[in-house]
């Protein structure tokens, strides 16, 4: 067991270790707390455009650049320009803003934002500070923005908050930082627009995500792809070095892949020794990992896209949501 699995179990139970760092958890969400009756007291200047901000409350994956990826796709196919704003995670964290180019290097952006570029073709601007971010975005045309994984970053104005959920894992322990998995206070949950749940079950005022893992790409030729049917033939090997590795290798033996499983750290920078693996075995990796990967000189690597299906209950009410905002900006 790694030690990703190690600290995972460790947060899914109130056990010993846990809370021996009681303490320090209770100091974390008491500053969480702070911070955020500080940005309900004084709120940051709006900005002339909806913000819509994706994140989360818990450490780990739980889909966030997917989704992301989704609402942009959605916004776009009804009549918005949407950008996205993010603080690159995994890059450099640019001082001043950077918009993400289909062919930038992911060590520069992130590989998140860089995912998100190569597949909306979005306005994607990388800033340490998330408004000077916003402000760009806005000068590239966008009229609406997506702030990825932007739930505590308080300087940031916001009109719709989307918190996401793994609905297996869901809460963990319910403890906060360093005991449990929670960035910020379980009543946080309450405060937000729209809670959107990945895998598992959603409960009541929840949204169901649906995830289609679709056919893999050749990261050596890129308009070549294969079904994953077709991989059934031989072992993989399956990479990936995401915040949930697990859904990944699950999602592969649920397609009736017999699956070698390598988990490395979240935002993993991916060398050519991690994956020569001294045989000709299919490599398969997630897209977000893929991105770090293109320029190694291998031929057996793909890429499997992540697909989220958007429930029709959630996009009627967010629709609503923003003929409201738009409504509002147009008789200010």
């Amino acid at each position: 067991m790694n030690m990703h699995s190690l600290v995972q179990r460790m947060w899914s139970r109130r056990g010993p270790f846990s809370t021996v760092l009681l303490p320090l958890s209770a100091l974390y969400c008491t500053v969480a707390r702070r911070r955020r009756r500080r940005f309900l007291a004084a709120p940051p200047p709006s900005l002339p455009v909806p913000v819509i901000i994706v994140g989360n409350i818990t450490v780990g994956g739980t889909g966030k650049t997917p989704l992301t990826i989704a609402l942009c796709e959605w916004l776009r196919a009804h009549g918005w320009r949407p950008g996205v704003i993010s603080r690159g995670y995994g890059g450099c964290g640019a001082a001043s803003p950077r918009q993400v180019r289909e062919d930038s290097a992911p060590e520069e952006f992130g590989d998140e934002p860089l995912l998100i570029a190569r597949r909306t073709g979005a306005a994607v601007v990388v800033c340490k500070d998330r408004r000077e971010a916003a402000r760009h975005a806005m000068l590239q045309g966008c009229d609406i923005l997506l702030a990825d994984d932007g739930l505590q970053h308080y300087r940031l104005p916001r009109d719709i908050e989307i918190a996401m959920l793994d609905g297996y894992r869901r809460l963990g322990n319910g403890r906060c930082l360093p005991a449990g998995p929670l960035r910020e206070p379980p009543e946080r949950l309450r405060e937000v627009d729209f809670v959107m749940v990945t895998e598992g079950t959603a409960h009541p005022g929840e949204y169901a995500l649906g995830l289609t893992f679709g056919s893999a790409w050749s990261l050596g030729e890129t308009a070549r792809h294969r079904a994953l049917a077709e991989f059934s033939a031989s072992p993989v090997h399956a990479v990936a070095g995401i915040g949930h590795p697990e859904r990944f290798f699950t999602a592969l033996e649920e397609a009736g892949l017999r699956v070698i499983r390598h988990s490395y750290p979240d935002h993993h920078p991916f060398s050519a020794a991690d994956l020569d693996f001294g045989d000709r075995l299919p490599v398969l990796m997630t897209e977000k990992d893929a991105v770090k990967c293109l320029k190694l000189p291998f031929d057996n690597l793909w890429a499997v896209p992540i697909t989220v299906e958007l429930p029709p209950a959630f996009t009627h009410a967010l629709a609503e949501r923003l003929r409201t905002l738009r409504h509002g900006q147009e008789t200010a």
